[in-house]
């Protein structure tokens, strides 16, 4: 299960800023997005694993823009698991106009928590076999 996912995003007019191009903040929310499609596409809906009793937390971001993306382009948010530790896991992201010109890059690192509040977990089955096996698009 190491292949790509890609999810598609409409660039919408409110999250460009003055310089015409998706304000920096909005790639967060586009890899965020991304990731929960990119869990459900692989079996995982983020309903079921809260309902199992887990949760994930974003402890770790890095961006890496290119070129500015801008409204209207038709992009797309590729996903693939990165790393895969024993409480956290690293998932890469390529923003694409076109579907092929990589117009960012970022990773993101996540802990598995419990959702009774009782702090990080190690990843259990159920995450760990949506994630696939790692294929970084990044070094």
């Amino acid at each position: 299960m190491g292949e790509l996912f890609s999810h598609p995003v409409a660039v919408r007019y409110l999250e460009v800023d003055a310089q015409g191009v998706v304000f920096n903040s909005w790639y967060l929310a586009y890899f965020d997005d991304a990731m929960t499609a990119f869990l459900k596409a692989r079996g995982l809906p983020y309903s079921t694993m809260v309902e199992a009793g887990y949760d994930v937390q974003l402890v770790r971001s890095e961006i890496d823009w290119r070129s500015g993306v801008r409204w209207q382009d038709e992009i797309e948010v590729v996903v693939a698991t990165a790393r895969i530790g024993r409480t956290s896991f690293a998932l890469d992201f390529e923003v694409r106009r076109d579907g092929s010109e990589v117009t960012c890059t970022g990773r993101t690192v996540y802990v598995v928590i419990a959702t009774d509040g009782s702090g990080k977990r190690e990843i259990p089955a159920l995450i760990a076999d949506a994630l696939g096996e790692p294929a970084p698009l990044r070094a």
